[in-house]
């Protein structure tokens, strides 16, 4: 039996240590003093939760008790001893790259002078799934048309589960430039490379690693400063001299046609200042890591169960490869916003802080808000002169007829007909199917020829959450039953009650592809329940509640395009439901925000935060460490800061004079600004709800348009919140679903 003299043989200290996952043969020291209690090694996992190990691989910290006695390791009964070493960041703890794990159950005893730690991991496929469940099906492999940084392609898929051959590229910065060029030679440097010091004062070589291989059936990528002139291939043994120990996951943007596909390309995003890419250069040459992969980028991948699942086998792959961070965090814009807060919120400890711009809290607020545009856009078309554009507007909240136009646009996201009727699309915009080139046109749903074909949908490329009726479509959360269409406009004197009765009678809502009907929609409870759960609507009770979350601008456009200031304001309502108080939540709004002052307050938050070892929940530690220039407020100009809450609204205060922002349909209904209740409780329509006067005929008209009773949007409706860590297959650890043993009708 092979075994390791520790080096902590006199560190008493660690007598205390708590067990993970333990037990003790003994209490007493076997070597002669019956009275000394000693305790077992302590066993965890580093690169992954050991419940969630991907690849056959974990790399394992051991703390040795304080015996002196030599340390022997067992997996599944065969000796691994061998493959620890001291840890290069833990003095006393033992640190090994565990390999040739089975997939499914595995057992590492760590054993000192008879008394052992056993400890369990259980293993998945590199290709996934671990809790996102089922396979995507059709799933199209785009290795080839990947292109690495030096111009070549990935080269074509190993295997059906889209297996790319490993790469590994160099780059360099020339003395000089802004931007990073091909290094074709590793055996010596350019004579023009330019140097670099990094956050932690070391000096080295402007040259980055970047990695490339596949990840859950996704194109993973790192990247780091490592000079491959003088120093070894990184391990967590022997990390990059150049990397600070801090990591930062790389985030894609826009929903639309992301379902099917593998993806040709990682995320990067650069706007309003802010550099949102792999080869930052700025982070790269202060020492920061980064890391991305392809399902991660909702352009490629709008199921956010499935991102948060590859965004944590993508940032385990870069801890057995280079070591663990001091800490992890995301950064997007857009579709990178809600890439960030998504996963962070379902799956805690995933990041120690995120820092979002042009936000949105999920695709699925784009995808009910603008469905309620749509009906009333529809309305509308049907019914053309009977409200004026300054009329629609008030209906919708929105600044003007056109940035409604904009948000009803985005209902394409649900809509999986590729051609429909005249007269029955938004005019001058495309709401049907929307899909990337990439997927052949055969494999394309179409209701008459094609009926089992794949539903391009933000609902159907997440069916494995919302479930699926009896011919395989996704259910649907969308309900406006009870919805009043513009009831505040109504009060506020801005409508007629004739234009009320008539709007809501006609609003309608949809069948399940998406097709107009007169009745209003009836969302499944399962599939409602389900976004709730699986945090495809973000809750904030989950991981967000303990981490710093920086919300900036980014674009600023109520005037249209539907990036809206209204949806900052509902993810800041959502962390203000779920935990009481928004005191981990930052906004700076601007037009542009200076982005090197956002990045540098919020990453001194998210480090103050990682180094408070005192007593107190981590949620208490992310407020007390907050930087006392990390407060509300918005910039008039990039030099000038107004310390201010941020709030909703045209006027009231001066960041609202110079940033006024507007709302959207169902807020004007009544409903919350946190836009999270899918399904309102209802109540009987009274009389005090309204600002004017209803004739005995109209009141008994709005009696028979809302004969079920009106929303109360003083009740939670159907809000339950994330699941922390939740399961959708195969994994049965918090298992919230499994779609494989349900089917709906």
């Amino acid at each position: 039996m092979k075994t390791i003299k520790t080096a902590v043989q006199s560190m008493a200290v660690l007598a205390a240590i708590l067990v993970l996952g333990g037990c003790s043969d003994s209490d007493h020291h076997g070597g002669g003093d019956d009275t000394a209690t000693v305790s077992p090694p302590a066993v965890r996992a580093v690169s992954s939760m050991p419940e969630y190990v991907s690849g056959g691989s974990a790399l394992i910290d051991i703390t040795p008790n304080s015996s002196g006695a030599a340390l022997n390791v067992q997996l599944n009964g065969v000796d691994v001893t061998d493959v620890f070493q001291e840890s290069p960041t833990e003095p006393g703890h033992m640190l090994g790259l565990v390999t040739d794990l089975d997939d499914g159950s595995n057992t590492l005893t760590a054993t000192q002078d008879d008394r052992s730690t056993s400890y369990e991991l259980t293993s998945y496929p590199i290709t996934g799934p671990i809790i996102s469940g089922p396979h995507q099906d059709p799933f199209i492999c785009q290795t080839a048309e990947f292109l690495l940084p030096d111009g070549t392609s990935l080269q074509g898929a190993l295997d059906e589960d889209c297996t790319a051959a490993p790469q590994v590229t160099y780059l360099y910065l020339p003395d000089g430039g802004t931007e990073l060029v091909p290094m074709d030679d590793t055996s010596a440097l350019p004579d023009d490379v330019a140097t670099t010091t990094t956050t932690t004062g070391v000096t080295v070589p402007f040259v980055v690693r970047v990695q490339t291989s596949t990840v859950d059936r996704g194109i993973y990528q790192s990247v780091v400063l490592h000079d491959p002139t003088t120093e070894a291939e990184p391990t967590p043994f022997n990390p990059p001299k150049g990397w600070n120990r801090r990591l930062i996951a790389v985030e894609g943007f826009g929903c639309p046609g992301g379902w099917y596909i593998q993806g040709a390309s990682q995320g990067n995003l650069s706007i309003a200042g802010a550099d949102f890419t792999l080869l930052n250069v700025k982070q790269l040459g202060e020492g920061y890591a980064t890391f991305a992969n392809t399902l991660q980028h909702a352009s490629n991948n709008c199921n956010h169960v499935l991102a948060s699942e590859a965004a944590m086998m993508s940032k385990e792959q870069f801890i057995k490869n280079h070591g663990v961070p001091e800490f992890t965090v995301s950064a997007g814009c857009s579709g990178g916003s809600y890439g960030s807060a998504l996963p962070a919120d379902r799956i805690p400890d995933l990041f120690d802080g995120i820092l979002i711009t042009c936000t949105f809290p999920d695709p699925l607020s784009i995808a009910l808000s603008s469905s309620d545009g749509r009906l009333l856009q529809h309305y509308w078309d049907q019914h053309p002169g009977e409200f004026s554009d300054d009329e629609i507007a008030a209906v919708t909240g929105n600044k003007t007829a056109q940035a409604h136009l904009d948000l009803a646009d985005q209902a394409r996201r649900t809509d999986p007909v590729p051609t429909r009727p005249e007269g029955s699309d938004i005019p001058g915009y495309a709401v049907n199917a929307a899909w990337n080139d990439a997927v052949p046109v055969d494999l394309r749903y179409d209701p008459d020829s094609n009926p089992t074909g794949a539903r391009p949908t933000v609902y159907d490329a997440s069916r494995n959450i919302y479930g699926i009726d009896a011919d395989g479509y996704a259910l649907r959360p969308f309900d406006n039953i009870g919805v009043q269409y513009g009831l505040e406009a109504l009060n506020a004197g801005a409508i007629s009650v004739a234009q009320f009765l008539d709007l809501n009678a006609g609003a309608g809502g949809y069948d399940r592809d998406a097709s107009f009907e007169s009745a209003r929609s009836e969302g499944d409870p399962g599939a409602m329940l389900r976004a709730q759960q699986s945090g495809l609507q973000l809750g904030g009770n989950g991981g967000l509640a303990s981490i710093p979350v920086f919300d900036i601008t980014g674009i600023y456009n109520d005037d249209g395009g539907y990036h809206y200031q209204w949806f900052h304001f509902a993810l800041r309502e959502r962390l203000l439901k779920a935990n009481g108080d928004t005191e981990n939540h930052v906004m700076w709004r601007g037009n542009p925000v200076p982005y090197d002052t956002v990045w540098s307050t919020f990453i001194a938050w998210v480090a103050a935060d990682k180094a408070d070892q005192a007593d107190g929940t981590e949620r208490e530690k992310v407020i007390r460490n907050k930087p006392a220039d990390a407060v509300d407020g918005c910039w008039s100009d990039e030099t000038t800061f107004i310390a201010e809450e941020q709030t909703l609204g045209t006027e009231g205060s001066q960041c609202n004079d110079l940033f006024p922002s507007w709302s959207f349909p169902r807020f004007i209904a009544g409903g919350p600004l946190a836009a999270n209740i899918m399904k309102c409780d209802l109540k009987p329509v009274s009389r005090d709800d309204y600002n004017i006067t209803f004739t005995d005929a109209e009141w008994t008209r709005l009696q028979d348009v809302f004969p079920d009773g009106v929303c109360d949007w003083t009740q939670s409706g159907n809000y339950t919140g994330v699941v922390a860590n939740g399961s959708f297959g195969p994994s049965p650890v918090n298992l919230v679903y499994d779609i494989t043993d349900t089917v709906e009708d």
